[in-house]
């Protein structure tokens, strides 16, 4: 199992590296430049950075399901495939989004209402699909305790159903600085490849998916670390936020989201924060700018201005701390 986990990490890299090399000259040809807001006047360079760069590891983790994972079909291991279409259709909510913006030359795309409905929708049908496959259970899973509390299967779709989208929203927000979000993203997805690992072949299929997302970032982030020549868009970042929360089901450890996403779960916060205080107290602020990452580039708090790069070393360290620590809240859950 080792090799086939390695193997799917290498063609993750590889392709998502190689359509880099076309994908982004090509995206830069026809304009499909970001909108920067205008009051994130430091980012002002970045106008016209090409956007929806997340193709490429939608493409390369595509190219990893049908090949790499090509047995787990002919066994009738069908988990790797339920979770890419889930992230490709937020994928194509988010591409649809960034088509918006593209189009009326500003940064704003569909409706919040509709990004809403269309998750909302999306996400019911998923975990429909995993009940009906025999892959989700509403008996909740309690890392570290080791243990399960059932619940009424109406209450637990309610509240899978608003993890997803608040997961996949939560790593939206995240993408706001070179390399932040796949950087954040990179060891949630060695998590699960090392969750996989621990437990045994029963779940290969979603480690191969795990393993080669992992690679399909590192290939992106060969462009998208700073200075980065593509963005991700809502094309990425929603079909990122998909792959985290549909893994997290398919291998039914939902509550694991809160350590793993932890950087992802800030952001959203200081958001929300942000915004409530701003109304409670009719214009004052607890952050400088909303959400975290613009805090910290503003030097909130501390006075010190973050660079990017230092930014994306904290994220990703933090995230990786937690990540070790995800791991071993679950690895006693099955013994082979």
């Amino acid at each position: 199992m080792t090799s086939r986990l390695i193997l799917a990490l290498i063609v993750g890299f590889g392709v998502s590296a190689l359509v880099g090399a076309f994908l982004v000259p090509w995206l830069r040809k026809i304009k499909a430049g970001q909108s920067i807001k205008q009051y994130v006047d430091w980012h002002s360079s970045k106008a016209g950075t090409p956007t929806m760069g997340g193709i490429m590891f939608i493409v390369a983790e595509t190219t990893v399901c049908f090949s790499v994972g090509l047995s787990c079909l002919r066994q009738g291991e069908w988990a790797h495939v339920f979770i890419l279409i889930f992230g490709t259709v937020f994928g194509g909510i988010g591409f649809l989004d960034d088509y918006e913006k593209l189009r009326h030359h500003e940064n704003t795309g569909l409706s919040a209402k509709m990004k809403f409905l269309l998750q909302l929708l999306a996400a019911t049908a998923f975990l429909l699909l995993l009940r009906l496959n025999g892959y989700l259970s509403p008996n909740l899973y309690l890392p570290f305790w080791n243990t399960y509390v059932p619940i009424s299967e109406p209450l637990y779709f309610i509240f899978a159903a608003f993890v997803i989208v608040g997961t996949v929203n939560a790593v939206n927000i995240t993408d706001g600085v070179d390399g932040l979000a796949s950087g954040t993203c990179i060891p949630i997805f060695l998590c699960f490849t090392a969750i996989v690992f621990c437990w045994g072949e029963e779940f290969f299929a979603q480690g191969i998916f795990a393993a080669g997302l992992t690679g399909a970032l590192l290939g992106f982030l060969v462009y998208n670390f700073h200075p980065a020549r593509v963005f991700m868009g809502d094309t990425g970042s929603l079909f990122l936020g998909g792959c985290i929360a549909g893994l997290a089901f398919a291998l039914d450890v939902p509550l694991l989201l809160v350590p793993l996403c932890i950087m992802p779960i800030i952001e959203t916060l200081s958001d929300i924060i942000q915004v409530v205080y701003f109304k409670l107290t009719h214009g004052r602020r607890v952050f400088k700018m909303a959400p975290f990452h613009h805090h910290l580039e503003m030097g909130g708090w501390l006075g010190h201005k973050w660079k990017e790069t230092q930014i994306f070393v904290l994220f990703t360290g933090i995230t990786l701390v937690m990540a070790v620590v995800s791991l071993l809240g679950v690895t006693g859950r099955y013994s082979f």
